[in-house]
């Protein structure tokens, strides 16, 4: 799991070199010009580092620190400082910041603080992950009462109670990652730590670090032990959703942990020994996979012990009503909106899409209708197929903006793979995206 920085400087020169010297370790970045958008990032999404110039445009990057600490007390705050400013950098840290520095310091530095920032608010973050296995969130979390789901769920329940690894199987959006979720804590297992990551939003040098961890010196910027994602999660159940994607040789790693229980860290010379269970997931054919040579046939029959395939949407007869009225009771709360009331013709044309995304996309079109509604949603608020594009057939902005979502949801919102496919920096991609949805939840 990668680091989330984001770098609020008002000097585009500066924020542009900061951004080239830290993409460049592979951080993902987003970028702010003054503190009133800085907040409104802040408080939509999780931020692991915060880069914060000293003198900003509407207010003193100083006196941002104990409000950036009150909204999101586990990031870590480096205060960029200018010469002679000193006093002010040793005040940052009496007010929680991680650290200081002066501009115009080596950026060997700068990425050595960062560094190290990024490993102390990602071990905070591991920490609270660790406590999600305490919460009551069983299968019946997972809506519908269709005989389709009905099947998987008690499936789901058979194996739970085993040690058995499982493969989740279905296409995007089916909803993996909460089979993954109502597996564990309906395991024996449900006291210890669960923790998910993506194996396609990750490349692949960073993938190992994170799953295995390293020693001191293994490599430039490793300053200290680092634990792996394995270790962290000892006697609990780790979900690698999008296995498919993860490299050959990583690939020999995890098979060793499944047969053996033992890895070794990078930089290391000594094994360590982990205790357990695996839940992937993939909407690939890794059995095409083998035959290409991207996937290991004896890790397979590893991972694939117990195998479940998630029916999508369409496949669940009745089951779009029972999600469309869970998610009128949540979704208005997480967008900050009161809650609308509901006209009769709604559910009904909900229940005529095709929903190709499955959940996911039916989350999207209702977030849309619950944002545009104005306290009632009916059936005029849903944005039927193709109809986006019609929309954004004006202004070479409207084209571009149609252009760029479709392309994030054709990743399955890995903003990394799409800004690759868009022939442009993730930097600007996140540019693109809070000047196009500055009040909106990315």
């Amino acid at each position: 799991m990668l680091a989330q920085l984001l770098i609020i400087e008002d000097n585009t020169l500066e924020r542009e070199l900061y951004v080239r010297i830290l993409s460049d370790e592979g951080y993902e970045i987003i970028e702010a010009d003054s503190i009133k958008s800085a907040k409104a990032i802040i408080m939509r999404q999780a931020i692991h580092v915060i880069i914060l110039d000293v003198h900003l445009p509407d207010g003193s990057g100083l006196n941002f620190i104990s409000e950036i600490k009150t909204i999101s007390p586990d990031t870590e705050i480096i205060l960029f400082t200018s010469t002679g400013s000193i006093p002010d950098g040793v005040k940052s840290i009496k007010l929680g910041a991680f650290d200081y520095m002066v501009k115009g310091d080596s950026p060997i530095r700068l990425i050595a603080m960062v560094n190290q920032a990024s490993l102390v608010a990602m071990d905070k973050f591991m920490e609270k992950c660790y406590h999600k296995g305490l919460e009551e969130k069983g299968f019946a979390s997972i809506i519908g009462d269709s005989p389709a789901i009905q099947q998987v769920k008690e499936l789901g329940k058979r194996v739970a109670k085993t040690n058995a690894n499982v493969l989740l199987l279905g296409e995007t959006g089916v909803g993996k990652d909460l089979f993954a979720e109502a597996i564990h804590h309906s395991s024996l297992r449900h006291q210890k730590p669960f923790l998910a990551i993506n194996c396609s939003a990750i490349g692949k040098d960073v993938l190992e670090s994170e799953l295995f961890g390293y020693k001191a010196g293994a490599f430039t910027g490793a300053l200290k032990d680092k634990r792996g994602l394995f270790e962290m999660v000892d006697h609990g159940t780790i979900f690698l959703d999008e296995i498919g994607e993860m490299g050959v040789e990583l690939q020999a790693k995890i098979l060793r942990v499944l047969q053996n229980g033992t890895f070794i860290k990078l930089g290391d010379t000594k094994t360590t020994k982990v205790n357990c269970r695996l839940i992937a997931a993939t909407n690939q054919n890794l059995e095409s996979a083998i035959r290409k040579g991207s996937f290991r046939e004896d890790l397979y029959y590893r991972i694939s012990s117990f195998i479940i395939n998630i029916p999508p949407l369409r496949e669940r007869d009745g089951d779009i009503q029972l999600l469309v009225k869970h998610f009128i009771n949540t979704l208005p709360a997480q967008l900050g909106i009161p809650k609308p009331t509901l006209a009769p013709g709604f559910i009904k044309a909900m229940s005529t899409l095709h929903f190709k995304g499955n959940v996911r996309e039916l989350i999207n079109v209702m977030e849309r209708a619950i944002i545009l509604c104005d306290g009632v949603l009916d059936e005029n608020l849903i944005l039927k197929p193709k109809q986006h594009a019609q929309q954004s057939s004006g202004s070479l902005e409207e084209l571009e903006r149609a252009h760029i979502l479709n392309v994030i949801e054709e990743y399955k919102g890995n903003k990394r793979k799409a800004a690759r496919k868009l022939g442009i920096a993730i930097a600007t991609l996140y540019r693109k995206l809070e000047k196009m949805m500055p009040d909106s939840k990315r």
